[in-house]
């Protein structure tokens, strides 16, 4: 895989890799930006949150759960010194459907965490990562 970002001014970037797709890059007024894009951290917790939610929502979907709805969040601290690396995540799954397997749920993130998703692994060496999720009945 192959990535770059182009500086288009001040401190923006436009960052692009293999696929071809765009994603603007910035950074808040007090540090030289326009407030015009997001900031490379938030990539790094998007992609770890993207990873996982692939593979869970895969699995989930194999195993024939009813899910109407899926959401991944990164809940993400932080260092206080430079370089501020992420010090400890808890990925939070809540999944919504009909009649949801509690441990059909628990079986696809222990998938993702121990044996699919990369970010998952690469970040777990430098922070704390746990998970936690929640099964919301879906409306008739």
């Amino acid at each position: 895989m192959d990535a770059k970002v182009t500086w288009q001014g001040k401190m923006t970037f436009v960052g692009t890799a293999n696929s071809g797709f765009e994603v603007q890059l910035g950074t808040d007024p007090g540090a030289g930006g326009d407030d015009d894009g997001l900031r490379p951290m938030e990539l790094i917790a998007i992609g770890l949150a993207g990873c996982t939610a692939m593979d869970v929502i895969s699995i989930l979907r194999k195993k024939q759960q009813e899910v109407s709805g899926f959401e991944v969040h990164a809940h993400v601290e932080r260092a206080s010194e430079h370089p501020k690396v992420f010090t400890h995540v808890n990925v939070e799954y809540v999944v919504e459907g009909h009649s949801i397997d509690p441990q059909a749920v628990e079986r696809a993130i222990e998938l993702s965490v121990t044996k699919y998703c990369p970010a998952m692994a690469m970040l777990s060496k430098t922070a704390k990562i746990d998970q936690s999720y929640r099964i919301v009945e879906a409306r008739s």
